[in-house]
């Protein structure tokens, strides 16, 4: 195949899409980094095309691939990056170009902190060892801490472990102090901040003797080797170009990274949408991206991407006034090439239930009409949301799908499974080794205590265990468990030694846990996933960085139809298209939520989620609005229902930009819009139902 003529490559891209690709890259090469670029890139812009066009564009212009740092939010999003570059080039220089290795620091945040943390373990005085706690494994090692500590039980309110993580989370990745920290986002636990400085101060000294990091300590770890001048200046020479995508996203403690690493800004590029910034409860900030210039001076540029290929120009209409409200963005405006007749719907219904019924027909309507069920979506504030719904959707026997749920690695059976795997790699892991002793029949808490201790005592011999006698109810399995310990131990016969722990505990969760068929799907998928890892190590980082979504349990009997409705929370269709989207509950106390009200910050943040989830739809939009809701039980509310309001959010004109749906009358068969996009309540229907039967 002939080589590509030179900017060949750049054919497809749009002007706006071009000149950021481009940008501070002449024909002289790519040799020195360039002034800082900050792509605001609209939704459905096509960000990813263009990131990975830069990329490319790098690269054919003589930046070394080993020396481009590309820092993503998933590592699928890295992969999918690395893949469209290898397409790139490949068709540039007429011939296949293998980036599997070149590119080789295309990942997340967490991955790559914890591939650099490993490398300079020796000079940061770490283990290179150390293994990574997921979300789980963290809270449950702050509830131990909590116990020894005393702060549990008692006729104290102390903070649950979950709540403890999610607030020493917050403190470490927003940079304030916890007092600060406690003062602005949890009100009720500031008078436990000295209780909770000691809990997290033992928490670290406990990870340190366990050898063990969690999600916070590798990004925290990464950003303290920037803070040293001998560090940062080697990691700088070495990554000369920075890409980060999804900037919107940062928060403070990676927004010090990327400083730390492009402190001029000089080989900085980012992309991101700061109106899809909606993850300031994870302590990002849209700062990082409307103080672009001003964290990195006159030099830096902002070019916009504004050509929205997903949705249809009403839709992107009513996406333009959500933005006009918002109080600080670029002032972009989505222009699209769809052109459409059919606005959004307005759609007033009686209540939850109706809310239910009516999405139901219209999901089946469209799928009459050839739209299949996956190609519509419901998205939801929260997904306690859906319940109604979700019981409809039984009634009528359609299939779905909900995104926002449990996760396969919070799964006990995953987790226990993978205790084996985090203790002999690291059997300083108390919590790993807590957890898989206590899967034998009657071994509690205080005997594995014991047998840990014996452990450390031994030097981590685990054929010293084999002298320690056990309680009656496990004298069988004991002698097992010791050798399969002793195999582990030699890490030499990776991932073969998944079958050996399989033979082990596939029984003992027999005993455990019902539904076992789903439950050892799951682990066979984890098998699955061994065989194409190359070390014990490395799988289990990718697990706990990359965890996966879905579990055996959430799945029913295998059917012919594989077509399915998706439910999904806003947070989680972000970066996801449908070609018909219902967005439930647009009302005030659900959008915006009435537990993010608190402040304008806030309320402007619900209003980006708003968008987000308008964004989402490429032909068909319909917002639904119940008159009354159910709320918590009360008793000066008779039966538990409130009138409820129409969203803030839909100013005059948002609602201009929509259509009312009016309730169908006797002997029509479907739903139509009607007219008068301003009217919101069907007052004269109101009226005469009151006095049905």
């Amino acid at each position: 195949m002939a080589a590509g003529a030179p900017g060949d490559h750049l054919r497809d891209l749009n002007p706006e899409q071009r000149a950021a690709v481009t940008f501070g890259i002449d024909e002289s090469g790519a040799s020195r980094p360039g002034p800082p670029l900050l792509i605001a890139a609209g939704a459905g812009t096509g960000k990813t095309t263009t990131l990975a066009h830069r990329v490319a564009h790098l690269v054919l212009h003589g930046a070394d691939p080993r020396r481009i740092l590309l820092l993503t939010f998933t590592r699928r999003a890295a992969e999918d990056m690395t893949a469209r570059v290898r397409r790139i080039c490949s068709r540039a220089f007429g011939r296949e170009i293998d980036f599997g290795a070149a590119l080789a620091w295309a990942g997340t945040f967490h991955g790559i902190a914890a591939r650099l943390l490993r490398e300079f373990a020796r000079e940061l005085g770490i283990s290179p060892e150390f293994t990574i706690l997921d979300r789980g494994d963290a809270q449950d090692l702050l509830d131990v801490l909590r116990e020894e500590a005393g702060f549990a039980g008692g006729d104290r309110r102390f903070p649950k472990k979950a709540l403890c993580l999610e607030i020493c989370s917050f403190a470490v990745n927003s940079g304030r102090p916890l007092g600060e920290v406690l003062a602005r986002r949890f009100p009720w636990c500031a008078p436990y901040e000295t209780e909770l400085r000691r809990l997290f101060r033992a928490y670290a000294e406990a990870k340190q003797r366990q050898a063990v990091m969690d999600y916070d300590d590798l990004l925290l770890g990464w950003a303290e080797m920037l803070a040293c001048a001998p560090l940062a200046e080697r990691l700088r020479a070495r990554f000369p170009f920075v890409l980060v995508d999804e900037y919107q996203d940062t928060n403070p403690l990676q927004a010090r990274i990327v400083e730390g690493l492009c402190p001029d800004g000089r080989g900085l590029t980012a992309v991101g949408d700061e109106l899809q910034a909606i993850y300031g409860f994870r302590a990002a900030t849209v700062r990082n991206m409307l103080d672009f210039r001003r964290r990195f001076g006159p030099e830096a540029t902002i070019l916009p991407l504004t050509t929205n290929y997903r949705s249809v120009t009403p839709v992107l209409e009513l996406a333009n006034a959500i933005a006009a409200d918002s109080r600080e963005s670029f002032g972009r405006r989505l222009i699209g090439p769809r052109a459409s007749e059919e606005r959004p719907w307005l759609m007033p219904v009686a209540d939850e239930t109706d809310q239910a019924r009516r999405v139901v027909e219209l999901v089946l309507d469209n799928r009459e009409a050839g739209l299949h069920l996956r190609e519509q979506a419901v998205l939801v504030r929260s997904a306690h949301h859906t319940g109604l719904l979700e019981l409809e959707l039984a009634r009528r026997r359609i299939p779905y799908r909900k995104y926002g749920g449990l996760r396969m690695l919070e799964a006990a059976h995953v987790k226990d499974l993978l205790a084996f795997l985090r203790f002999a790699e690291n059997p300083r892991d108390r919590l790993a080794g807590f957890r898989l002793l206590q899967l034998l029949p009657g071994v509690g808490p205080a005997f594995a205590r014991k047998a840990l201790d014996r452990l450390e005592a031994l030097g981590f011999d685990p054929s010293g265990l084999a002298l320690l006698p056990p309680p009656p109810a496990a004298r069988r399995l004991w002698p097992e468990l010791v050798r399969l310990l002793e195999r582990l131990g030699r890490a030499s016969d990776w991932p073969s030694e998944l079958a050996a722990i399989r033979a082990f505990y596939d029984p003992l969760a027999g005993e455990l846990y019902d539904e076992i068929e789903g439950r050892l799907a799951d682990l066979d998928l984890l098998a699955a996933a061994a065989e194409a890892s190359p070390s014990r190590r490395r799988f289990l980082a990718d697990l706990a960085l990359d965890p996966a979504v879905g579990s055996g349990l959430e799945a029913g009997r295998p059917v012919r139809d594989e077509d399915y409705l998706v439910l999904s929370t806003i947070h989680s269709a972000k970066g996801r298209e449908w070609k018909a989207v219902f967005v439930l509950f647009v009302i005030d106390g659900w959008i915006p939520s009435d537990m993010a009200t608190g402040s304008a910050e806030e309320i402007e943040e619900e209003r980006r989620l708003f968008y987000v989830a308008v964004t989402r739809a490429r032909d068909q939009l319909r917002l639904l609005l119940p008159l009354r809701c159910h709320i918590h039980a009360d008793p000066r509310i008779g039966d538990g229902h409130v009138r409820a309001a129409p969203s803030r959010f839909l100013t005059e004109a948002i609602r201009g930009c929509c259509v009312r749906w009016r309730q169908p009358v006797a002997g029509e068969r479907e739903p139509s819009p009607a007219a008068d996009a301003a009217v919101l309540l069907d007052l004269a229907a109101e009226l005469r139902d009151r006095w049905r039967s």
